[in-house]
């Protein structure tokens, strides 16, 4: 029996297709074992979404030749698909799947490994010099959607559900679209089947995720919302939990809508990028400060105090002091209950690579740092109005914290909450409600 190591880099996605690709392996007979043991094959599911992360991606592929020289190590995903140059020239490297070939994980393999043993490369004492397989299609073109399925995954009671792929908007920063092509959307009832599946299977709660899933259903007569709402009357199901979603989405009709679902978490990830028109307009994202904050609103009124989250850059090409600070003056306005912060990443080949004025590394790291303390303060504040009150949590993991056993989970705005493991009454993948005392840890009530 041969044994396999996987690896996953970014973001959920890309975590929903190595539980796939793991999947397939199993039911073909391979085994599973942790990536720091020595494997007969190594695979590392890339990202690219950054230099930080081509940087990781290639770090974590030269580790597995490290640990086993004799394995085939198998590059797969974002980073192969925009640098397949790189990857065919890296001698570490056997075999390169690109992006809507990984459902094809076992037949890609097994023919390597017919093919390797037929020219007598990577026999016992030698080493593989070249890559000897490339599966990667030009993601320019059309392409389906790659299906794939769970049957069971590694978090029992919370699982990401991958409903599309793809991005059509080219926000002048970024290459995933040149990484992931264009919006394919999964077809409704291999979403639905898939839930009922793992609903059976005991998780109470689904994450929808993709690349960009608020266009889920543009290549065809559907949307996200009348998805949500197919979703929501599967039996069994507790919670629906929404992924990064693009602001203009969020209309009166959609907050209606989404508020008229109990099981639907109110949790909203509305992707900001920067509060100044000017720097938005650079960036290309279809909508200004003002059109955000009235999404944001919106949802206001349609949710008694949802959990909303954004990602904002820092740095982007040409951003002065004077953008910066309308930037942050218009987070503190918003009081988002987290911000996640990025310093703009130049990514060759997209057109922000090749604007002037490049912001220096450390004025990027200076705004950083001020917009990861308002979040800090911003965070806190939020989590504060659970203290004196009730709240319902879904328990997910039994931890040892400051030297007490104690469960953890999430309430449904996904503020962390521990309760004493004590109570044998208690345990994981039950929703119970309980009383919040105060803070555990900075980022934990109890």
């Amino acid at each position: 029996m041969k044994t396999v190591a996987l690896y996953n880099l970014g973001c959920k996605v890309n975590s929903y297709e190595t539980e796939g690709m793991g999947q397939k392996l199993r039911e073909k007979g391979y085994k599973i074992v942790s990536f720091e043991e020595k494997a007969d094959i190594y695979i590392v599911n890339t990202c690219t979404v950054t230099n930080i992360a081509d940087r990781k991606s290639r770090q974590m592929l030269h580790r597995a030749k490290q640990l086993n020289p004799d394995a085939v190590v198998v590059a797969v995903g974002c980073y192969v698909q925009t640098g397949l140059t790189n990857v065919e020239k890296d001698a570490g490297i056997d075999l390169a799947v690109g992006n809507n070939h990984k459902k094809d994980i076992v037949e890609l393999l097994e023919k390597y490994l017919e093919e390797r043993r037929g020219t007598g490369c990577g026999q016992e004492g030698q080493v593989s010099k070249t890559l000897h397989g490339a599966a990667v299609t030009d993601m320019d073109g059309s392409c389906e959607y790659e299906e794939m399925q769970l049957r069971q995954t590694t978090e029992h009671t919370r699982a990401y559900i991958k409903i599309q792929d793809g991005c059509n908007q080219f926000c002048s920063y970024c290459v995933i679209p040149y990484a992931r092509g264009r919006v394919r959307s999964r077809r409704a009832d291999d979403i639905l089947q898939e839930i009922r599946g793992l609903v059976d299977a005991g998780c109470r709660e689904v994450v929808l995720t993709g690349i960009h899933i608020s266009s889920y259903g543009i290549d065809f007569s559907g949307n996200l919302i009348e998805l949500i709402e197919l979703i929501h009357e599967i039996p069994g199901l507790d919670r629906i939990r929404l992924g990064s979603l693009e602001p203009r989405i969020m209309n009166e009709e959609t907050a209606r809508r989404l508020a008229a679902m109990p099981k639907l978490c109110p949790h909203f990830h509305l992707s900001l990028q920067s509060g100044c028109d000017a720097t938005l307009k650079r960036m290309n994202r279809h909508y200004t400060s003002g059109e955000y904050y009235i999404c944001v609103e919106t949802l206001r009124r349609f949710f008694d105090n949802p959990a909303i989250t954004t990602d904002v850059i820092v740095g982007f090409p040409g951003e002065t002091e004077e953008e910066f600070a309308l930037t942050k003056a218009f987070l503190k306005k918003v009081n988002f209950y987290q911000i996640h912060v990025f310093k703009y990443s130049r990514r060759t080949g997209t057109a922000a690579a090749a604007m002037r004025e490049q912001v220096p590394e450390k004025v990027k790291a200076q705004r950083s740092g001020e917009l990861l303390e308002l979040t800090k303060s911003q965070a806190r504040a939020f989590r504060e109005h659970y203290i004196g009150r009730k709240a319902e949590v879904l328990l997910e993991e039994r931890r040892q914290i400051e030297g007490r056993v104690l469960l953890t989970g999430h309430t449904k705005d996904y503020v962390k909450i521990a309760v004493d493991a004590a109570d044998s009454s208690l345990r994981e993948n039950r929703i119970v409600t309980v009383p919040v005392k105060g803070f555990l840890t900075d980022e934990i009530l109890i």
